[in-house]
């Protein structure tokens, strides 16, 4: 199938997750990403594990694997002559550049914004940064978790306020790559009509308050500070986290109607409890009283019952499960590749799907090992650049 993003270049000096996994979204899409990485030691996620995997003279770090499909990679070294000159060049054949280094650095490396836009005026620059680019504290460093605690991520997750919980994947860098995307096709679609490229700016901070949704206006509008109450709603009982005879499940009762059947059919058919502003207010009391409901009954029993009546429910699965899962593999949620050192490996798949098929259908290439394109990439810029 003809991808989105077919023929689109970009050069992606990022590194660790954010800017990485804006160029693997990308590149799902269809764009050619080259991955610049540091020559001996490369991105710094090739290191960070266990688990590796792989032969003892080729590991590879899993958690490079996860964000790096779909990607050539050059090793440069950008202080040297040969490095800045293999990157000016490929500038110049760029459409997208993304990284995400501290703020000045890429200037002091001699590729300011000015620079970029001088070799190549098309050029659209992604740049994220921890806490953004400019204000009283721009140019911090940012890590993930750092910024989930700094953006008040925490303060709204785990089980009461005096336990705040990081979210179990690194959601921040993962939204600001996001978002990252996003920003980079919107620029690519307007250079359709203007004919030069901008900067767009996102950071992990941006990304984090981006998301904030109903808990932001509490503040905002309404000047409540939200506080963490573990696996329920704040604003809809009951919605959330309930226990079986054998498990846990979670049930979404998100309307007047299914409370109407729910209700009766748990024997929580009472006067008091019959708007969601009175379960709201009354939450712990109808949180026991379903979970009191449930006790007895089997997940394989209670989950089709639920079904039945239409309310939304379902288990909670580990990830062995997700992954065995027939709706997962229906959906093209896993991606098998054939990887030069370590085989056929499978990974998680693009979560986009198109009408005409799935992303991974034209084959999306494993994440590469490092400067594994080093010579073909020097080797199509001199093709191009002979042919002038």
């Amino acid at each position: 199938m003809a991808r989105p993003l077919d023929g689109v270049v970009v050069v992606d000096l990022s590194r660790a997750l954010a800017g990485p996994h804006a160029g693997m979204m990308l590149a799902d899409l269809g764009a050619r990403v080259i991955k610049v990485e540091t020559p001996g030691t490369g991105d710094d996620t090739r290191g960070w594990g266990p688990p590796f995997v792989g032969p003892e003279d080729a590991r590879e770090s899993t958690y490079f694997l996860s964000c790096n499909r779909g990607k050539e990679s050059v090793a440069l070294d950008l202080k040297s002559e040969d490095g800045k000159d293999v990157l000016t060049r490929l500038v110049r054949r760029a459409d997208v550049l993304v990284e995400n280094f501290r703020t000045g650095v890429l200037d002091r490396l001699g590729f300011s914004v000015e620079r970029l836009h001088e070799l190549n005026p098309r050029l659209v620059v992604l740049s994220i940064t921890g806490f953004g680019h400019d204000g009283p504290e721009g140019g911090r460093a940012g890590y993930d978790q750092i910024a989930q605690g700094e953006a008040g991520l925490m303060a709204l997750t785990g089980p009461s306020p005096d336990e705040p919980t990081k979210v179990g994947v690194p959601i921040g860098d993962l939204l600001a790559g996001m978002y990252g995307a996003y920003g980079v096709v919107s620029a690519l679609y307007e250079r359709e009509r203007t004919g030069r490229g901008r900067v767009v700016r996102t950071s992990l901070l941006a990304a984090v308050v981006g998301v904030h949704a109903f808990q932001g206006t509490r503040w905002t509008v309404a000047g409540q500070v939200p506080r963490a109450i573990g696996n329920h709603h704040p604003s809809i009982t009951p919605y959330g986290l309930f226990h079986a005879a054998d498990g846990m499940l979670q049930i979404a009762v998100g309307s007047e109607g299914l409370w109407r059947r729910f209700a009766p059919a748990f024997g929580l058919d009472r006067e008091d409890w019959a708007t969601n502003a009175q379960r709201v207010d009354d939450r712990d009391a109808v949180i026991a009283a379903v979970d009191e409901a449930f006790s007895s009954v089997p997940l394989a029993d209670l989950l089709p019952r639920l079904a039945e009546i239409g309310i939304p429910a379902g288990e909670v699965r580990t990830l062995d499960r997700v992954y065995a899962w027939e709706q997962t593999r229906s959906q093209g949620l896993l991606l098998d590749v054939e990887h030069p050192t370590l085989g056929t490996v499978t990974l998680p798949g693009p979560p986009l799907r198109f009408d005409d098929g799935f992303l991974g259908d034209d084959g999306i290439a494993a994440p590469p090992t490092l400067d594994q394109h080093g010579a073909a990439v020097r080797a199509w810029l001199d093709e191009l650049e002979a042919g002038e």
